[in-house]
């Protein structure tokens, strides 16, 4: 498990990448910058670690695209200290962002062989969430809400009633929504009743399934 400056100097083209397509919150620009993706990964891949794509990871998931986890990160404007919820911790790369901008990060995985590989890796590396859950994200995490921020991971057909309740007012909720192609949305809790949605466009993303564990 090495990270030499070859991976950091294409770790540096990878922010370059991200910021030509878009992405200019700095903090998130210096986390991708600063975390091993490669160590996230398949060694088999090792060498395609910091392109702008998706790869196969166990219990047929993927790691996300870089852009993707830059583009959902920024959404949530992260601030250190926040408590953030993710669903579906899959490789684990999006926790690290999370981890890298100071946030408290509870993370729920419903992929058994992703939770015991990520709780043995995060060990390893020296990544802290502060709660690693076995179970259905769609439930969210009630015993710990209300949340600064809440991300999934995963495209949901609609917004899960329990993530919402699950939000802080002044929260944000960043969830891609749709069956095949997804659109990536964005919620802020305004009120107890009330909230502003925003759409960004579409994103592909691995199902969100309810009750499957």
């Amino acid at each position: 498990m090495k990270d030499t400056l070859k991976h950091r100097g294409m770790r540096n083209k990878l922010a370059d990448t991200l910021i030509k397509k878009g992405i200019s919150d700095k903090n998130t620009l210096d986390a991708i910058r600063c975390i091993p993706r490669h160590l996230f990964m398949d060694s088999s891949f090792e060498g395609h670690a910091y392109q702008d794509k998706a790869f196969p990871i166990a219990a047929d998931q993927t790691i996300s695209q870089p852009y993707t986890v830059a583009f959902q990160t920024q959404l949530l404007a992260v601030k250190p200290g926040q408590k953030i919820l993710e669903i579906g911790t899959g490789s684990g790369y999006q926790t690290a962002v999370l981890l890298q901008l100071k946030a408290k990060v509870y993370t729920i995985e419903r992929q058994l062989e992703l939770f015991k590989k990520t709780k043995i890796f995060f060990s390893k590396l020296g990544y802290r969430p502060k709660k690693r859950i076995f179970g259905d994200g769609y439930k969210g995490l009630p015993e710990e809400a209300p949340f600064d921020g809440i991300v999934v991971t995963a495209g949901a057909p609609e917004v899960p009633r329990a993530l919402m309740s699950q939000l802080k007012v002044g929260g944000r909720l960043v969830i891609p929504i749709g069956a095949d192609d997804q659109i990536m949305t964005l919620y802020i809790r305004k009120s107890q009743k009330e909230f502003e949605k925003k759409e960004y466009g579409s994103f592909r993303f691995v199902p969100l399934l309810a009750d499957k564990n």
